[in-house]
């Protein structure tokens, strides 16, 4: 799974790089240990128009009685989205990139659980795939845009930490994910593949990432020492 993540740029980085025109949501909180239900950036294609907005990590459906489902549908199963009834209307017609700068994995040890730090080799933002919905509360009429995060087989650099990692997407890939037109599920799944472990890097993380809490640059340097953990 994906519980942890990183975002760190500014909206017009994120606009800039996946070729948004439009950026339609406040700047948020620079993170560097993003947690379920916080807000966060995502790129969508909307009324012919490919937009930067933001959403509540944790898809909520359309016909949800409450708000707090979303706590438990941070990631979904790339290989059984488009068949589950909490995914598949998003699955397909409203897909979205989450640019990543990073995500946390946790690898079991002798001693516990050591998280890593995941990223692109280039340092560039990762394309996460993922799938969105809108809610209206019954009680207040808030309406309320959310995402899920959608995972898959690790590549073999992940596989040594996890046994899932987020489905990530090739910058060719990009477009055909983004069309709201592209309904053919088999289409769609045919985008989602193991991205090459070649092109990633990851190193061992200080325990203080398990705090949401802790949200410094200090989450992302090195472990020096991966046998020892400082959590506090």
């Amino acid at each position: 799974m994906c519980g942890r993540f990183v975002q760190v740029e500014k909206p017009e980085f994120y606009a800039e790089h996946f070729g948004a025109e439009f950026i339609r949501t406040e700047t948020l909180r620079v993170s560097y240990n993003v947690a379920p239900t916080s807000q966060v950036y995502a790129i969508a294609d909307h009324d012919e128009a490919r937009v930067l907005t933001s959403f509540r990590w944790g898809l909520i459906p359309s016909w949800a009685k409450e708000r707090k489902i979303g706590a438990r549908t941070i990631n979904a199963r790339s290989e059984s989205a488009a068949e589950k009834p909490m995914y598949r209307s998003s699955f397909t017609r409203r897909r979205c990139i989450v640019p990543v700068d990073g995500f946390y994995e946790w690898r079991q040890m002798a001693r516990g659980k050591l998280p890593h730090y995941i990223y692109a080799a280039d340092g560039k933002p990762l394309a996460v795939a993922g799938l969105w919905s809108v809610w209206s509360d019954p009680e207040t009429d808030e309406r309320i845009l959310s995402c899920t995060i959608l995972t898959g087989r690790p590549n073999s650099m992940v596989e040594k930490i996890h046994d899932r990692m987020p489905v990530i997407l090739p910058p060719d890939r990009w477009e055909a994910w983004l069309d709201p037109t592209n309904t053919d599920k088999e289409l769609v799944r045919g985008l989602m593949g193991v991205y090459p472990a070649g092109l990633m890097a990851e190193h061992p993380v200080s325990t203080l990432v398990n705090k949401v809490q802790n949200n410094t640059e200090d989450l992302i340097r090195e472990l020096e020492t991966p046998g020892s953990t400082e959590q506090s």
